[in-house]
């Protein structure tokens, strides 16, 4: 499944990338994240704790288990936290 990729913060800086389209055989946003792990150690790096991070399916804030589909833009980026 082709999605569209975008990295923020710490995200961006572990992978080296702001964003790409990616091929992946995955189903769920989960599962992307898994995929994606795969890739090498920059990935595995910035995915080791998924739950640190945040997700947004066509700019639409969602969980691991989302669903994808062919074309989406999946954005990743770890909670702002402000003062």
């Amino acid at each position: 499944m082709k999605l569209n990729l975008l990295y923020f913060a710490w995200v961006r800086e572990r992978i080296g990338l702001d964003g790409e389209t990616r091929d992946l055989a995955a189903a769920t946003v989960g599962e992307a994240l898994a995929a994606l792990s795969a890739l090498g150690d920059g990935y595995a790096f910035a995915f080791a704790e998924p739950h640190r991070l945040r997700f947004a399916l066509d700019q639409d804030f969602v969980d691991t288990d989302a669903a994808l589909r062919e074309g989406a833009e999946l954005a990743i980026f770890p909670p702002v936290t402000g003062g």
